[in-house]
């Protein structure tokens, strides 16, 4: 396995000492959950959320796929560019969510990274499109960019039917929104240079 590189490091470290920290301090989620307009929200929350989890397997999940994408994204970028496309995919994702519970009325909190992971995942993708992705299920090698189309259609369909409900599907693509307006204006920016 190759090393970790410092950002994603400190993002895997600071997701799993918040999960414990969950542990003892259960009320964490009262404060630093997303939780809707109409209920406990406060701004902080859109970038806290990404840092609480709801179970062992959630906390998992995201981890694997903050490696999986975000470390290969960081030796490509830079700390400094990771850690801004990250917390854009994460404050996408945040405010997607905030906007789908306001319009269906729902009052229940949102935890997780899953938005900024998701951005990592179409990050990757347009980074590295024809690079072979092996997802656990099914386990069948693709290219990541089609990797990336599949979980968007995925997420849009489970989100448009009410699949799979408890899960933020358009946060998911919020993030994946994010980290696509953020790729597009390095690249306008990086033309405009010339």
């Amino acid at each position: 396995m190759p090393r970790l590189e410092p950002a994603i490091r400190l993002l895997l470290i600071a997701n799993i000492a918040v999960f414990g920290l969950q542990w003892w301090v259960p009320s964490l989620i009262d404060q630093f959950a997303l939780w809707p307009l109409a209920s406990n929200f406060q701004p902080w929350q859109l970038v806290t959320y990404a840092f609480l989890h709801g179970g062992f397997t959630h906390i998992a999940f995201n981890m694997i796929g903050l490696v999986s994408f975000g470390n290969e994204l960081e030796q490509y970028w830079g700390v400094r560019r990771l850690f801004v496309f990250y917390f854009v995919s994460v404050l996408a994702a945040g405010l997607t969510q905030v906007a789908v519970t306001a319009s269906i009325g729902e009052v229940a909190p949102t935890v997780g990274a899953s938005g900024g992971i998701y951005g990592l995942l179409l990050g990757f993708a347009m980074m590295f499109p024809r690079r072979k992705v092996v997802p656990l299920i099914p386990p069948i090698p693709m290219p990541a960019w089609l990797f990336a189309v599949f979980f968007a259609g995925l997420e849009l369909y489970l989100g448009v039917t009410g699949t799979s409900a408890g899960i933020a599907h358009f946060a998911h693509l919020g993030g994946m929104i994010g980290g696509w307006i953020m790729i597009r204006r390095w690249r306008h920016l990086a033309r405009s240079r010339y």
